[in-house]
């Protein structure tokens, strides 16, 4: 036993999530070594058997007689108070989500709170995540920007240290802020008995599932987790006999079904929900071969995949991010995108194809990926580890507010500009037919990059325009003149045009003009426009 007094602090059954069936596994052999007082989350109960076994105490006394905190932190709902508790609270935090993108969102735009969501991303990634939440206030809060915003720093400054499965996840968390206290330590697995044929056989007898080749998709399924790769690949001839069960909660935004009656494999594809640990290890044993694609990834270790090795199945994986730490003896890897002039489906169709020919393979890999998960994956061993970094870090203070280190805000995201254009050239008198060469300068005047045209997106190039006496535009049509180099603030950009004046009333005007903004206003400050009558 250690000296340790941990209050341990984690969604909980029936919260159904991969995190709260970790911590119920991993609490026993925490208890074997310290002091581990359960806490109980506000507004989430929990199964008897659960207060029966943890005599959890009130949230209220988190942290009490200078316990420390050992909080599980992940990107749902489910980790409101965890993620409130550890602001207020420093303690050891273990992320098991990189990315906190998506429970920011749903605790702030899903309640129509804006500003709350606008200085959070603001506090964590600066002008970056000002600019992200300036169009998500109108709808415009895409996927990329929510993998690539992490929104949580500002969290993970405020712990003693914090803690995650993979190195993976560590190196990613060292790019972001090098300063934070960041220690790996092995997701805790307790090894099932091996896949049991007769338990599998049985299950796919009183589900009414063929006894030809079936592939295995588990946990919550979201458009990241890629299963409808492996229901577009069912209507390729390589898998025209296979079948594949999905089994999980599917989110709403995933339309498995529609896709696969859309491709005509409807009758071969086994959606399932929740399913009773016993009934999830036996639909495991059904499968010939289990899939767990991921892109993005918000820097999870996967319980779900890492279940299906201990269970000694052969699994194919995406060749992305964390997983590339998994050993090629136990995943086959499916390449993102189109490599090779191959794409996703089709890669996934041929590897799976090839995997389910070849039972000697499959046989092999599942061996090795079980002993893997045995090996590197032990509770007692993780859970000793897990508190020699609780140790280490129990007195660490939290890390001091820092300003961000950002590049500075460019003409690709920036709301407001600032520039001031100078024309010479084009003074009166100036005769009607007379062409001229007019020179203009654009000068940066405010405090963002302005891109140059080569960027496309967020480029700066000058439009003109020559009107007559009734307002047509005698350039309409003709390019802009681009921008050739970026503009610091204060730089400027000389460029010349040939232009001949129309007889009658005419005006110039000379304007910036900002490129694959995607339909992103642009205000011009300063006098950005030159507009003459000649």
């Amino acid at each position: 036993m250690t000296d340790l007094h941990l209050d341990f602090l984690s969604p909980l059954p029936p919260v159904r999530s991969g995190i709260s069936d970790y911590s119920v596994e991993l609490l026993p052999h925490l208890r074997q070594r310290c002091d581990v007082r359960v806490v109980q989350l506000p507004d989430q109960p929990l199964d008897p058997d659960i207060e029966a076994r943890f005599a959890p105490v009130p949230f209220a006394r988190l942290g009490e007689g200078g316990r420390l905190p050992l909080y599980q932190m992940g990107n749902n709902r489910y980790h409101e108070g965890v993620r409130e508790a550890a602001l207020r609270l420093p303690g050891v935090l273990t992320l098991h989500d990189v990315v906190l993108h998506h429970l920011l969102l749903d605790q702030t735009i899903g309640h129509g709170q804006w500003e709350p969501y606008a200085a959070e991303l603001r506090r964590d990634h600066g002008w970056v995540g000002a600019a992200v939440a300036g169009g998500a206030r109108w709808g415009l809060h895409g996927q990329a920007a929510q993998f690539a915003l992490f929104a949580n720093r500002s969290l993970l400054r405020r712990q003693r240290g914090v803690v995650v499965h993979s190195d993976w996840a560590a190196g990613t968390l060292a790019e972001q802020d090098p300063e934070l206290r960041v220690r790996v330590v092995p997701m805790a697995i307790p090894l099932p008995p091996a896949a049991d044929a007769a338990a599998g056989r049985a299950f796919r007898a009183r589900h009414g599932l063929p006894a030809g080749p079936l592939l295995g998709s588990f946990g919550f399924q979201t458009p990241i987790k890629r299963t409808a790769t492996a229901v577009r690949a069912l209507a390729r001839p390589e898998l025209r006999d296979a079948h594949l069960l999905i089994v999980g909660e599917v989110a709403p935004a995933l339309e498995l079904d529609r896709e696969a009656a859309e491709l005509g494999v409807a009758e071969r594809v086994h959606v399932f929900g929740y399913l009773p640990f016993v009934e999830f290890t036996a639909a495991i044993a059904a499968c010939d071969l289990c899939l767990n694609l991921r892109y993005p990834s918000a820097g999870e270790t996967s319980a779900s995949l890492l279940r299906v090795l201990a269970m000694g199945r052969p699994c194919v994986v995406s060749d992305y991010a964390q997983f590339a730490e998994l050993p090629d003896a136990i995943v086959a890897r499916v390449p993102l995108g189109d490599r090779d002039g191959v794409g996703e489906v089709a890669a996934f169709a041929t590897i799976a194809a090839a995997l389910l020919a070849d039972p000697a393979r499959r046989a092999a890999m599942g061996e090795s990926a079980r002993q893997h998960v045995r090996r590197e994956n032990d509770p007692d061993h993780a859970a000793g580890r897990l508190l020699e970094v609780c140790a280490e870090l129990a007195t660490a203070a939290p890390l001091p507010e820092r300003d961000l280190t950002v590049p500075p805000s460019t003409s690709l995201v920036a709301s407001q500009l600032a520039a001031r254009l100078e024309v010479s050239g084009a003074e009166a008198p100036w005769p009607a037919g007379e062409r001229r060469r007019l020179r203009l300068r654009l000068r940066n005047t405010g405090a963002a990059r302005l891109l140059s045209a080569a960027h496309r997106d967020g480029g700066v190039a000058i439009q003109v325009s020559l009107l007559d006496g009734r307002g047509r535009d005698l350039l309409a049509g003709r390019p802009w003149l681009p921008v050739t180099r970026d503009l610091d603030p204060g730089a400027s950009f000389d460029s010349e045009l040939v232009v001949r004046r129309p007889p009658g009333g005419a005006r110039l005007r000379v304007e910036p003009r900002v490129t694959g903004r995607d339909g992103l206003e642009v205000d011009w400050e300063g006098g950005a426009a030159w507009d003459s009558a000649l």
